[in-house]
């Protein structure tokens, strides 16, 4: 006997017979060639116009111009990759095997931005070498800018973080080019002067080696975070040199996607928080320098507030990602910010600030929520600003 059984062999199942083909008229195959190029045909209509497009070449040739435009239709991918997927890896990887040398925390921000950027300059032809780019910091009297390339960017990145390599020990970038001071403006430009020609991309190589062995380095050195490190007519220890540089480096970075018209995106937000909480820390020194230049108004009270003792306070809440808040001395550099001592309250998105003291947004123009005494608002955001440098 014939046919199929359920599935407990009991009870015949009534054969199923096969669809018979649909039989379409020319002008109805014809118009469905749109849906079949979109897949929006039935199966049977499907088999019906591609048993058809055997037969007909005029069809067959219609159908393929409809498919090929189809594929234009489609959003293409972009090539580029995630720039979190070398975190997401190098995680991975390291959950497994821990290093064992490991990049102390306050240098990852440093060997990430270093990473990021040269990940950018990778596939740059000699034209992104050479666009213009002009490099921006604040001055009282006007934002201040310097005009250069590409090119000449990296080289000055290059001279500046060979004040942290020579600290460290490393061979000077400048070798035997002598600097009116040692100050990073000064070296930078004594580097541009003694080329014979602008920097083209042969400057990449320098530095990429060196900030791979200055990442080395502190890694080696593990507790030498406190080593001095001289900008000139300043110092910073070690740790929070690193954290400038990858500071400037993104900075530095973004200047450079402008000028090639490509996207960059800011520093992860746990690294983006350690330089905002430099740029915080550093807010009492730069006030204080400012008044001494008459710049910021005199301390509360006409006085400085004794080393350790709380005083009038600023609050400074960044906002999104990497955000905080801090609590800004305004009397002195050695006074404790105190929320008792509260007189002003600013508000500003991470990213806001840290072009802020980069130099790249006026103080007057910042996008920031303010309550409070406004002189006190002035002076901070102007100490912000001040911290930008070429």
């Amino acid at each position: 006997m014939s046919g199929a059984y359920d599935e407990d062999g009991e009870r015949p199942l009534p054969a199923v017979e096969p669809a018979a083909p649909l039989v379409l008229e020319h002008h109805v195959l014809t118009s469905l060639l749109g849906a079949w190029a979109l897949a929006a045909c039935s199966p049977e209509e499907a088999a019906a116009v591609e048993e058809h497009l055997g037969e007909c070449g005029t069809c067959a040739e219609e159908a393929l111009r409809l498919r090929d435009a189809v594929g234009l239709l489609q959003r293409p991918e972009s090539l580029d990759l995630d720039p979190a997927l070398r975190t997401r890896v190098l995680e991975g990887c390291l959950e497994r095997r821990p290093p064992r040398i490991p990049v102390p925390e306050w240098a990852a921000p440093y060997d990430a931005e270093t990473a990021r950027l040269d990940a950018l300059l990778q596939d740059f032809g000699d034209s992104e070498w050479h666009a213009p780019v002009r490099l921006r910091w604040f001055a009282d009297d006007g934002t201040a800018s310097r005009r250069t390339t590409v090119a000449g960017v990296i080289a000055h990145l290059l001279t500046v973080d060979g004040l942290v390599g020579t600290a460290l020990g490393l061979p000077d970038p400048l070798g035997g080019i002598a600097a009116e001071a040692p100050a990073p403006a000064s070296r930078t430009e004594a580097y541009w002067r003694a080329s014979h020609s602008p920097p083209t991309r042969v400057v990449r190589g320098p530095w990429r080696e060196q900030s791979h062995a200055v990442v080395r380095t502190v890694a080696f050195t593990g507790g030498a975070g406190r080593m001095p490190v001289s900008y000139g007519d300043f110092e910073l220890p070690l740790r929070d040199a690193m954290l400038d540089r990858a500071f400037e480096c993104w900075v530095h970075g973004e200047d450079i996607a402008e000028a090639v018209d490509y996207p960059y995106e800011p520093p992860s937000p746990r690294h983006l928080h350690r330089m905002i909480d430099l740029a915080a820390r550093l807010l009492p020194d730069v006030l204080t320098t400012r008044r001494r230049a008459g710049l910021a108004a005199p301390a509360g009270g006409r006085h400085l507030v004794a080393a350790g003792r709380p005083g009038r306070s600023l609050r400074l809440e960044i906002e999104g990602s990497g955000g905080g808040e801090w609590l800004i001395p305004l009397d002195s550099p050695a006074a404790v910010g105190s929320a008792d001592h509260e007189v002003a309250h600013v508000a500003l998105d991470g990213v806001e600030f840290c072009r802020l003291a980069a130099g790249h947004v006026p103080p007057a123009e910042a996008a920031a929520g303010q309550v409070g005494d406004r002189e006190a608002i002035r002076d901070v955001l102007f100490a912000a600003a001040s911290l930008s440098r070429m």
